[in-house]
């Protein structure tokens, strides 16, 4: 096997310590190991670096484990000269055998020295800022939306069906009726007063729907939740106006991925956050939907290709594409829109989001590659294109029985083959 780094370095991350093996090429061919271990603080991490740089060391592989590795990888990055990977746990575990930390830095070190270890996909520092305050983002929505589902659970059980009546109960008739809830001075017929808009049409319903039984002990907990629903909100506008200025640098990147449907500023921040802009670290769209787990997995076996569901990937990326997709199909006379319908009938729900998701990461590959903007495909575009390919596969059926075949459409049925098609007959 030929050596591909001469001087290489493993490194077995923990919260602790730090567990490292060098191994040097020797004019023989041989390597020969030195051995080290660091505390992993930061005196500790100044020491790792010295003791690499003194043996020459290029490449320095460890795995991801936790976020253990975060602190080596920007210290190693800030002090330069070294290549770095950092590799999926799962794809560098060791042949079963004794297993000990420096035979684990020990491992590692020979599969970099060899080109073995498989590089992960490590953004620049910018991009791992901004990823940090996307994902800290979905955190504190998803603790939003918790806080309120609990507050509306609370109301249920006190017989307040506010839910039913209003489509937003965080709206601003909504809040107005659950702070005059908390306060208990006004009856449910003034409450539903409260109204605003075309909500005032339904104060009748409302009035109903507000005679409940509250009593302090709910006042007081729909007064909690309400303050930590509240908070969350604040919390989210602070991260936006974050975000916004760590896009500022991508602003042409933005206004490129916001043009596809469904994908507002913030998916637009989530995509850039977690495959950055620079594309030419994913060779082709394929292998990033697959890195990004959209992509159906493959399991062939003795020639046979069997079921196999979605990849594992990032689970961050998958999430804001599947949400985008939903927006996606409802957009009207689109391509997205025609061709969620089709997989959500035959596939169900679930999947035809998925495979939406995965052609729109696939759009934006393709934008931040060339720059271009995007162009929708047109509703009728999968009819089409189903049109084409029936009729070309009973052509060659008809032509492998020995016939000679010549399309000629009626008058109808002319207007609505695909040009290609009608061109030919």
């Amino acid at each position: 096997m030929d050596v591909v780094a001469h001087r290489s370095s493993g490194l077995d991350v923990h919260r602790s310590i730090i567990v490292a093996c060098v191994l040097l090429t020797q004019p023989n061919g041989r390597a020969s190991k030195e051995r080290g271990q660091f505390a992993a603080t930061a005196a500790g991490l100044a020491k790792l670096v010295a003791w690499l740089k003194s043996f020459g060391v290029t490449h320095v592989g460890m795995e991801s484990t936790g976020v253990y590795w975060m602190p080596v990888y920007a210290v190693l990055e800030q002090a330069r000269g070294f290549e770095l990977i950092v590799a999926n746990a799962q794809h560098v575990k060791q042949v079963p055998g004794r297993k000990t930390d420096v035979k684990d830095a020990e491992w590692l070190a020979q599969l970099v020295r060899f080109g073995l270890m498989p590089k992960s996909f490590v953004p620049p520092k910018p991009i791992r800022d901004l990823r940090d305050l996307t994902r800290y983002r979905r955190t504190l929505t998803e603790v939003q939306g918790s806080e309120r589902r609990r507050l509306i659970k609370l109301l249920e059980a006190t017989d307040i069906k506010l839910a039913e009546v209003i489509s937003d109960v965080f709206g601003v008739s909504g809040r107005a009726i659950l702070r005059a809830l908390i306060e208990g001075q006004q009856t449910a017929t003034e409450m539903a007063k409260l109204a605003r808009g075309h909500l005032r049409k339904k104060i009748a319903h409302l009035g109903d729907a507000l005679a409940g039984r509250l009593d302090d002990h709910h006042r007081e907990m729909l007064a909690i939740q309400l303050v930590r629903v509240e908070a969350a909100e604040t919390d989210i506008a602070t991260l936006d106006k974050q975000i916004a200025e760590r896009l500022e640098p991508y602003a042409v990147q933005v206004d490129l991925l916001v043009t596809i449907p469904g994908i507002d500023w913030v998916v637009a921040a989530i995509i850039i956050a977690e495959i950055g802009v620079d594309m030419s670290v994913f060779p082709s769209a394929g292998h990033l939907s697959a890195w990004a787990g959209v992509c159906p997995g493959n399991n062939q076996s003795a020639g046979k290709n069997k079921p196999a569901g979605a990849r594992k990937g990032n689970v961050h990326l998958k999430t804001a594409l599947c949400n985008a997709a939903i927006g996606a199909s409802r957009k009207r006379n689109s391509f997205f829109k025609s061709k969620y319908t089709k997989l959500k009938i035959r596939r169900g729900g679930g999947r035809a989001a998925l495979a939406i998701g995965h052609k729109l990461l696939v759009c934006a590959y393709h934008m931040l590659s060339t720059g271009a903007f995007y162009k929708d495909l047109g509703e009728h575009y999968q009819d089409k294109r189903d049109a084409q390919r029936a009729t070309n596969r009973c052509v060659r059926r008809l032509e492998k029985l020995g016939f000679k075949v010549t399309l000629e459409p009626s008058g109808e049925q002319a207007n609505k083959l695909p040009t290609e098609l009608a061109e030919a007959a």
